[in-house]
């Protein structure tokens, strides 16, 4: 293992990610970095990580298109901090990515691709969430169309999961994201509705399948702990809920800056879904 390295916080990152992306566990960040939250990680934010990869100066782990720029372990250099989306890259990407970090690598190349699936998957499973509830709420006319490519998400899950876990795991989880969709649909159905009773019984549903959903999960992988499944999908839910009522009561500014929560909150969800897979595959934590 090599010395610690210190890294500033950017646009997405998640614990959970930096420690794929560093090949080491969150355990171990938090040893060096008592007193982060890490599930509410701050831009600009300097912590400690203890990389377990040779690195050498300024070169990078491209993951979902943002450069985690890594650090001499001198911690001398500094270089390359400037924002992502303005960086200037003389070699062109494609020839970066020929020399940089992850040449020759593949381990760290299928741990990227890995994340940018299940990250894909779950924004698409929020954002056209929204874009459904929008149309149940204001009566768009595509409004079936929204909903019907929103359930394709669970079967896109399911593709990923049955090359891990074969086709009856896949089958499952497809069948218990589904639900989660269809009776979401009933909650704010009812709740636009003001049928108290029906949203009563929605709801229970609903937390009972989150909860289903964090047991099944456990039970598939001995990396994905059911209590923080359950905590995910909780926060989840709860997020939703709120931005459904700011949209039912008018409030369009405050539920537009609350999905930003929901996104970021949905690519925690990714990144553990990808960790604990890469762990339990590819050996990825020794």
């Amino acid at each position: 293992m090599f010395d610690s390295i210190e890294y500033t916080i950017r646009p997405y990152d998640t614990i959970w990610m930096l420690a794929q992306v560093f090949n080491t566990t969150v355990d171990s960040i938090m040893d060096l970095n008592a007193d982060i939250d890490p599930r509410y990680l701050n831009i600009g934010q300097v912590i400690k990580i203890k990389p377990n990869y040779q690195y050498s100066s300024n070169s990078h782990a491209m993951v979902m298109g943002m450069d985690y720029n890594v650090y001499q372990t001198d911690m001398g250099n500094t270089d390359g901090m400037d924002n992502p989306n303005t960086m200037n890259n003389t070699n062109g990407m494609g020839e970066w990515y020929e020399t940089g970090y992850t040449a020759g690598n593949t381990e760290v190349e299928q741990m990227a691709d890995l994340v940018n699936y299940f990250r894909i998957l779950w924004e698409e499973h929020v954002a056209w969430t929204r874009m459904a509830v929008m149309g149940i709420i204001h009566n768009l006319p595509e409004t079936s169309q929204m909903i019907n490519r929103l359930l394709r998400n669970p079967s896109d899950f399911a593709k990923a999961f049955e090359v891990y876990y074969g086709k009856e795991i896949a089958d499952k989880f497809m069948q218990l994201m589904t639900d989660h969709l269809t009776i979401a649909a009933e909650v704010f159905k009812a709740e636009k509705e003001g049928n108290k009773s029906a949203y009563a019984d929605a709801d229970k549903r609903w937390h009972e399948n989150a909860d289903e959903i964090a047991s099944f999960l456990s039970s598939i992988n001995p990396y994905w702990n059911e209590e923080d499944w359950s905590a995910m999908m909780e926060e989840h839910l709860n997020l939703l809920s709120n931005n459904v009522k700011q949209m039912l009561d008018g409030k369009y500014e405050e539920s537009i800056n609350g999905f930003d929560e929901i996104e970021m909150q949905a690519l925690e969800m990714a990144d553990m879904m990808a960790d604990g897979i890469m762990r339990q595959f590819s050996g990825f934590e020794d």
